[in-house]
């Protein structure tokens, strides 16, 4: 009967205890159509990349870690994305979710030769894009700043590449 009792009564303290204990939950991811939170963070030289200082121009942004397999396959198709279409006005934007930070983020980005900035995501960037659950994931946002794609997971390489050249011959943003 003594342990019934302590059984009900640690159940009735669990609501209260997981309201004074749980993280802050996700914001639910944007949409299609809907405009890219913003964000300033610092590359791995220290300088800041603000978001919304790409508007005009058509961005790669990509979540990813260092353990993801599925990014380590993506990223060396960024890396060419941005080489065949930086002078079209395709900026490439990494947003690495490692928990060590740039100690697993730099030596991953020197080995790779990633030839665009890379961040490190805290936890109000990834709250404000879903929780971000699965990785790889990966956005394309227009010339307007808006979300034009959204991909969780590995994307289809050669369609993704499509709609980037789809995005890069709309008018930039006035």
């Amino acid at each position: 009967m003594l342990l019934r009792t302590f059984a009900v009564a640690l159940l009735a303290m669990c609501p209260f205890h997981a309201s004074q204990t749980a993280p802050q939950l996700a914001q639910p991811a944007p949409q299609v159509g809907q405009p890219a939170p913003d964000f300033t963070l610092n590359d791995s030289a220290g300088s800041p990349v603000k978001l919304s200082a790409y508007k005009g121009k058509v961005v790669l942004l990509d979540f990813w870690a260092t353990w993801c397999t599925g990014c380590k396959v993506e990223i060396p198709w960024y890396v060419d994305f941005q080489n065949k279409y930086r002078n079209d006005g395709l900026a490439a934007i990494g947003v690495s979710m490692d928990d060590d930070g740039w100690k697993s983020v730099k030596p991953f980005l020197e080995e790779h030769k990633v030839n665009y900035p890379v961040v490190i995501a805290n936890q109000d960037l990834a709250i404000r894009y879903g929780g971000l659950p699965s990785l790889p994931m990966t956005l394309l946002i227009g010339r307007d700043g808006k979300i034009a794609e959204s991909h969780a997971g590995m994307v289809d390489k050669d369609a993704f590449e499509r709609k980037i050249k789809t995005l890069l011959l709309q008018s930039p943003a006035k």
